[in-house]
Parts: C-alpha cells; sequence; structure tokens
C-alpha cells in the first residue's frame, strides 16, 4: 500500500467564545447554547446556496492547536489509554475534527451557528447539510464509551492535549 499525500484548504474561520483548551466543551453536546460565527472566505459564498433550508450543519475543521499525536490516548472521558481512533482526541495524525452545529441564520458569506465546542480562529475545511436520514443511525454500539456517555454534556476540557 502506498501513502499518500493530500492537501486541503482552508474556506474559511470560525469566531467562538473559546480562546484556550482548558475548559472548552469536549463536545457540542457540552456546548449547548453556545454561539459562534463562521466567516467563509468570498470566493466560496455562491456555495451557501440553500443551506439556509437546513437546521444543522457538519463542520469540517482542522485541529490546527494540535501537534504531533500518539495512537494510544487518554481521552477526556476515560482515565484509560485508548487507540487514538476509537477516540475523538485532536492530537491525531491527521487533525481533523467534526461537530454538528446548529444553523441559526446565514448572512452574506456569514455563518450563525450554535452548541460550538470549537477553539476561536480554527480553521474550516468543509460544511454539509446534516441530515438524520443519512447521518442518524438507529443501532449503536459506544464501546468504552458506553461507561461515561452521560458526562459528555457536562465534561470540559483540560490542558492534556495542548
Amino acid at each position: 500500500m502506498i501513502e499518500k499525500k493530500f492537501t486541503y484548504h482552508q474556506i474559511g474561520t470560525i469566531t467562538s467564545p473559546h480562546k484556550e483548551t482548558k475548559g472548552m466543551p469536549i463536545q457540542p453536546s457540552s456546548a449547548k447554547g453556545i454561539k459562534g460565527e463562521i466567516e467563509l472566505f468570498s470566493r466560496y459564498s455562491d456555495g451557501l446556496k440553500d443551506l439556509d433550508g437546513f437546521s444543522h450543519i457538519l463542520v469540517i475543521y482542522d485541529f490546527n492547536k494540535s501537534t504531533g499525536f500518539s495512537l494510544q490516548t487518554k481521552p477526556f472521558l476515560d482515565d484509560k489509554a485508548h487507540g487514538v481512533f476509537a477516540t475523538r482526541a485532536p492530537q491525531r495524525p491527521n487533525p481533523i475534527g467534526i461537530s454538528v452545529l446548529k444553523l441559526n441564520a446565514i448572512r452574506d458569506n456569514r455563518l450563525f451557528v450554535e452548541n460550538v465546542d470549537i477553539m476561536d480562529e480554527t480553521p474550516i475545511l468543509d460544511i454539509k447539510p446534516y441530515v438524520s436520514a443519512f447521518d442518524g443511525v438507529d443501532e449503536e454500539k459506544l464501546g468504552w464509551l458506553s461507561e461515561h456517555i452521560d458526562e459528555a454534556g457536562f465534561k470540559k476540557a483540560d490542558e492534556r492535549f495542548e
């Protein structure tokens, strides 16, 4: 198998109240009501046509403050190490994050969003509409998280991934 290198381009930036990692919500479920704004570069504005008909969006972004990675990591919701691919830890081989955000409004090249668990000034790579019929599943196994899932709504980040 040949390992390939890819290049992605930033399409915009998010503004959020989260200026540092410590104390940040670790998932959108623990960021209820926290508002932010995504500003797309103007050349991508036409791509927002009809997005205002959706209540939620998938936001794909670069963990630009994350450096390095380990294949075994202790996530925020557990004190035991797990494989990085069994976590949502920001330090990963490809530091890419994804969040489902509530879309409140669009004005020109700005998206006003809610339930923001993303660091201020994070580069945005892509935006897709969230569609429960496509993205939701009826059956799921939560692995090691099944013992900790109730903590996700109030757990905050510490400095372990700085």
